[in-house]
């Protein structure tokens, strides 16, 4: 055999063990694991020592193309995806157009061949008006089909309950939710408007888009999912309550699964006073006490997978007064180095943070031939060392935004390596082959 890159050395992380091993890779895949190889090979990389785990696959980012390219794009979003170790990802619909037919969804995945440097798959997204094209939807043509369910910042509102229904009854892949109570929030977002006017301040946020309105819509979507033996994930749970609505079976053995989000688990109410609107977003970042209840509900499986919600908006806009400055975070730059200070607080494992952040979503999407460090899987990995911390540096960041809420804050775990389809794309945080080499992403249905 001549491989094309032998990674020798390594501390392989992967489905709960750990083994010191050397990997040989030939044309994008994996062809051997062995304590030690032998072979010639095109490109040989020495770790030693350093972890090697699974690429982060990222079920929830916005990477803001088409239609709103000014805020990021494919392009400079995947540089920096692969910049902190996630190779793979699942973007929004809510774009422009939104990706609410199957033209304009073909379009997403025209756009993706042509400019994603990570592996790329998209969702559909729901309307009140196109449930006869979610019917023509067949059950690997998606990451999934996206339900604002109850809340949106754009025009995809779901709240016909009747469409609703229909939706439930006919997805053929997996449905995902943003759940939040429209009704609730706008009343609290009067009451608030009463007493400050345009200045409210950002720790109000918590209250307007309150654990209330998000436990209302989260119940109603465990409802729907549970009457109609849907596929459910719930995206970015936020409190305490919601966790009481779901189960900690094993990922295979449930129909209605969870994510949480690196800056529900980072962050609590407490730093609103010092990052403002850097950290507004919905739903809100809430108090220590459901940050403490989601990281808990992570480690004992009732919540599956962890995720970004990666969501860039300019500096100029992060500004604006409370009603005019646009929710969502810039993250997937600094995904692994937020869970491996988790790690070193002592709230995960490294064989956890792979769990949550490749294992499971490969199996709930039930995506193919990757998720996992195995003979004949695609070679998405990454190398770790866990030891050593990164400042976080406003002149390394990829986002075209160019602002991060974590500049100047310094974290455990570098990423020293990322390697897409089995070749070295990053090295030391700097990206290193600047050609789009992202795969779309196949599903097993």
């Amino acid at each position: 055999m001549i491989a094309d890159l032998v990674i020798k050395n390594c501390v392989l992380v992967n489905e709960q063990t750990r083994s010191e091993v050397d990997i040989a890779i030939k044309d994008s895949r994996i062809e051997k694991i062995a304590s030690s190889i032998s072979c010639e090979a095109k490109q040989e990389i020495d770790t030693q020592g350093n972890m090697i785990i699974p690429g982060v696959i990222d079920d929830q980012v916005h990477f803001r193309e088409p239609g709103l390219t000014h805020k990021g794009s494919i392009h400079t979003e995947t540089l920096a995806a692969l910049a902190g170790g996630t190779t793979s990802f699942f973007e929004m619909p809510n774009v422009s157009p939104p990706t609410t037919n199957l033209e304009n969804l073909k379009d997403k995945f025209s756009l993706g061949a042509s400019k994603s440097h990570a592996n790329y798959s998209f969702y559909f997204g729901a309307s009140n008006t196109n449930i006869e094209e979610i019917k023509k939807l067949g059950k690997n043509d998606a990451s999934g089909i996206k339900i604002f369910m109850g809340s949106s910042t754009g025009d995809m509102l779901v709240d016909d309950e009747e469409v609703l229904e229909q939706i439930f009854a006919h997805a053929a892949v997996p449905i995902v939710t943003h759940c939040e109570d429209t009704p609730m929030i706008s009343a609290l977002e009067e009451k608030y408007k009463k007493e400050y006017g345009e200045e409210v301040p950002p720790s109000m946020h918590a209250l307007i888009r309150s654990r209330e309105a998000c436990l209302k819509s989260s119940s109603f979507a465990v409802d729907l999912a549970k009457r109609h033996g849907s596929q459910l994930h719930i995206l970015h749970l936020t409190t305490e309550d919601e966790i009481a609505l779901l189960s900690n079976l094993p990922i295979d053995k449930k129909n209605i699964t969870a994510e949480a989000c690196v800056h529900h688990l980072f962050y609590s109410e407490a730093d609103y006073e010092e990052l403002g609107h850097q950290i507004k977003c919905n739903p809100s970042i809430k108090s220590e006490t459901d940050r403490q209840a989601l990281l808990k509900a992570l480690k004992d499986g009732t919540i599956d997978i962890i995720a970004t919600d990666h969501a860039p908006h300019t500096w100029e806009e992060k500004q604006n007064s409370y009603f005019n400055a646009p929710s969502g975070l810039p993250l997937v730059q600094h995904t692994l180095n937020l869970l491996m200070e988790l790690s070193h607080q002592g709230y995960f494992s490294l064989e956890e943070i792979v769990q949550k952040t490749s294992h499971n979503v490969a199996d709930r999407f039930k995506i193919k031939d990757r998720g996992y460090i195995r003979e004949g899987y695609y070679a998405d990995l990454v190398e770790l060392n866990p030891n050593q911390t990164i400042n976080v540096n406003k002149d390394d960041l990829y986002y075209l935004c160019g602002w991060s809420p974590l500049e100047n804050k310094t974290l455990h775990g570098v990423v020293s390596r990322t390697y897409l389809n089995g070749r070295l794309v990053c090295a030391d945080g700097r990206v290193i082959d600047p050609a789009p080499m992202g795969m779309k992403l196949e599903f097993n249905r």
